[in-house]
C-alpha cells in the first residue's frame, strides 16, 4: 500500500487493507524501529498471538503511565521541572553581566553584546525541531539526560571560551542541548494526566522557561560583581549536574508506546510489515525524516497552533527584550550597581509565582464549570476564558513600565510594571499550553512548534531593541509593542473560543 506522508505522520483517518491473514489499518502502521504511532498510547504492530491480549489490557495495565500512582507521576513532573528550570535559567543568567562580557572581550558593538545574550535562544528554537519527534519515536527519558549532560559540558565550554566569537558558539550549543525539556515536557504531561488534571502539572513545566530567566540574573548579578563572569557559567553547569544525579536515576520513561514495547517485546509480523507498514515501505531514514517535520506541517498547517504560537512568541520577545534594557535602566538611570541591577528582575518573577498560584485555580474552576454544564465533556475550547484574562494584563504590564521608565519614575513603579506583565504572561502561557496539549494528537511536536516561535523572537527582539528605543524611547517602543499585543493577544482568543471546536473537527492534526 503506498502511504503518503502526511497519512504516516498524523494517522487520524483509518484506512483499511487486506491481506491473506488480516486487516490492518493506516492507523495503526508503525515504525519498525520503535513500532511508534500515536501521541498517546499509540500501539505498535503487535504479533497477532499477542495482539488481542495487549490491545485488551494496554489501557488499565498498571504499567500505563496514565494508570501511575500520583506520587510517581508528580516525582516524574517534579524531575522534568527541574529540567526545565536550569536550561532556562541559563539562557539569561549572564543578562547583568552583559557589560563585562563587552568589557573582557573587548566588544563595541552593542548588537554582538546583546547576541552573546541571545543566541542561546536561537538554537533553542531549533533543538524542539528535532528532539520533540524523536522523543515520540524512541522515549523521552533519554532526550532529558543526554540534553542535560551535554548543556553542562557547553557551559563549561563558556566560562573557558578564549574570544567573544567562542563564546558565542558555546551559548549556540548550549542552547540546541537545553531545549530538551522544553521540546519534551509537555509531552510528559500528556503522557501522564488525562485534559481535567493537566493544569497544575502544566503550570508547574510553565514556571521553568518563564521564572528560570528571571531569577537567573538576580543571582548572576551577584556572582559577575563578586567572583567574575565566568562563575555564572560555572554555577549554570553544577546546576546540571545536581539534576542528572537525581534525575538518571529516579526519571522513568513516560512515553506508552515505548513503554509497551519494552514490556511486550511487540515485534512486527512479517505479512502486515510486507503489505503496508510505512516503517518499512519508506525505509528508516525516511520514516525518520517525516517524524521529523512534523512539527513544521502542525505550525503551517494548523491556524490555531500558529496564531496562538505568534501570540506566545510576541510575549516572549518583549520579555527577553526587557532584559536587555534592565541594565542600562537600573544602572544608567537608576544608578543600581551591577549585583543591585539582578533585584530588577525579581517584579517578573513575582508576577509568575503569583500567577501560577492564582492562573491554576481559575483555570480548574472554569474548566470544571464549563465541562460540568457540558454534560462532564470537556473541551480544549474550555480553556480559552483564562487566556482572554490574562491577556489584558500583558498591555497594561508594558505600558506601564514604559512610560514610568520614560518619566524616571521611582524605580518600583517599572519594576511594578513588569510583574503586571509578569502575571500577564504566565496566566496566557498556561492555557495557550493547555490548549495546545489538549488538542493535537502528538502533543510534544505541537509544543515544540510553538517553542520554535517563541525562542525565535526571544533570540531576535534583543537585536533590534537598543535601536527602537534610541528612536521611540522607552515610553513609545513599549506602547508599539503594547498594541501588538493587544491587536494579537485580544481577537483571536475570542474567535478561537468560538469557532476552534469546528475548526477542529476539520482537521486530520488534531483530536477529536
Amino acid at each position: 500500500m503506498a502511504v503518503s506522508p502526511t497519512e504516516s505522520v498524523f494517522p487520524t483517518e483509518s484506512v483499511s487493507v487486506k491481506t491473506s491473514r488480516t486487516h490492518i489499518s493506516a492507523q495503526d502502521d508503525t515504525n519498525d524501529f520503535s513500532q511508534l504511532a500515536r501521541g498517546e498510547g499509540g500501539s505498535a504492530i503487535p504479533n497477532e498471538k499477542v495482539e488481542d491480549k495487549v490491545d485488551d489490557d494496554w489501557e488499565r495495565d498498571p504499567a500505563h503511565p496514565r494508570n501511575w500512582i500520583s506520587s510517581r507521576k508528580w516525582l516524574a513532573i517534579t524531575l522534568i521541572s527541574m529540567y526545565t528550570f536550569v536550561a532556562p535559567l541559563g539562557s539569561s543568567m549572564m543578562a547583568p553581566g552583559l557589560p563585562d562580557i563587552a568589557l573582557k572581550y573587548n566588544v563595541t558593538n552593542p548588537t554582538i553584546t546583546a547576541m552573546t545574550l541571545s543566541i542561546f535562544l536561537l538554537s533553542f528554537a531549533i533543538g524542539p525541531l528535532f528532539l520533540a519527534p524523536l522523543s515520540e519515536m524512541y522515549g523521552r527519558a533519554w532526550v532529558f539526560h543526554i540534553g542535560n549532560l551535554l548543556f553542562l559540558g557547553f557551559n563549561i565550554g563558556c566560562a573557558l571560551a578564549p574570544d567573544v566569537a567562542s563564546l558565542i558558539v558555546f551559548r549556540f550549543l548550549a542552547g540546541l542541548a537545553g531545549s530538551a525539556p522544553i521540546a519534551c515536557g509537555g509531552g510528559v504531561i500528556a503522557d501522564l494526566f488525562a485534559e481535567h488534571e493537566r493544569a497544575s502539572a502544566m503550570a508547574l513545566f510553565s514556571l521553568g522557561p518563564l521564572l528560570g530567566p528571571s531569577v537567573g540574573p538576580i543571582v548572576g548579578g551577584f556572582v559577575t560583581e563578586t567572583i567574575g563572569i565566568a562563575y555564572v557559567f560555572y554555577i549554570i553547569a553544577a546546576l546540571a549536574g545536581v539534576c542528572a544525579l537525581f534525575a538518571i536515576p529516579l526519571l522513568r520513561e513516560t512515553y506508552a508506546p515505548v513503554i509497551r514495547l519494552r514490556l511486550y517485546k511487540v515485534a512486527p509480523d512479517p505479512e502486515k510489515a510486507a503489505s503496508g507498514s510505512p516503517a518499512l515501505t519508506m525505509g528508516k531514514w525516511a520514516y525518520i525524516w517525516i517524524n521529523l517535520k512534523r512539527p513544521v506541517i502542525i505550525i503551517t498547517h494548523s491556524f490555531i497552533c500558529f496564531i496562538l504560537s505568534l501570540y506566545m512568541a510576541l510575549m516572549y520577545g518583549i520579555y527577553y527584550l526587557m532584559f536587555t534594557t534592565f541594565p542600562d535602566l537600573f544602572t544608567g538611570v537608576y544608578h543600581f550597581s551591577t549585583g543591585l541591577s539582578g533585584v530588577a528582575y525579581f517584579g517578573i518573577g513575582f508576577g509568575f509565582m503569583s500567577a501560577t498560584v492564582f492562573g491554576v485555580k481559575l483555570a480548574d474552576k472554569i474548566y470544571s464549570y464549563l465541562s460540568a454544564k457540558n454534560g462532564g465533556v470537556g473541551k480544549p475550547e474550555m480553556r480559552i476564558p483564562v487566556l482572554i484574562f490574562g491577556s489584558l494584563f500583558v498591555p497594561v504590564g508594558i505600558l506601564w513600565y514604559g512610560w514610568s521608565a520614560q518619566a524616571q519614575i521611582q524605580f518600583m513603579m517599572p519594576i511594578i510594571g513588569t510583574a503586571i506583565f509578569g502575571f500577564g504572561l504566565m496566566t496566557t502561557f498556561l492555557p495557550i499550553q493547555l490548549y495546545i496539549v489538549d488538542t493535537f494528537t502528538y502533543a510534544a511536536s505541537a509544543l515544540s512548534a510553538a517553542s520554535v516561535f517563541r525562542s525565535l523572537f526571544g533570540f531576535a527582539f534583543p537585536l533590534f531593541g537598543a535601536q527602537m528605543f534610541a528612536a521611540l524611547d522607552y515610553g513609545g517602543g513599549n506602547s508599539l509593542l503594547a498594541g501588538l499585543a493587544i491587536v494579537i493577544g485580544i481577537p483571536f482568543p475570542i474567535w478561537i473560543y468560538y469557532a476552534g471546536e469546528g475548526i477542529r473537527a476539520r482537521s486530520s492534526l488534531t483530536r477529536h
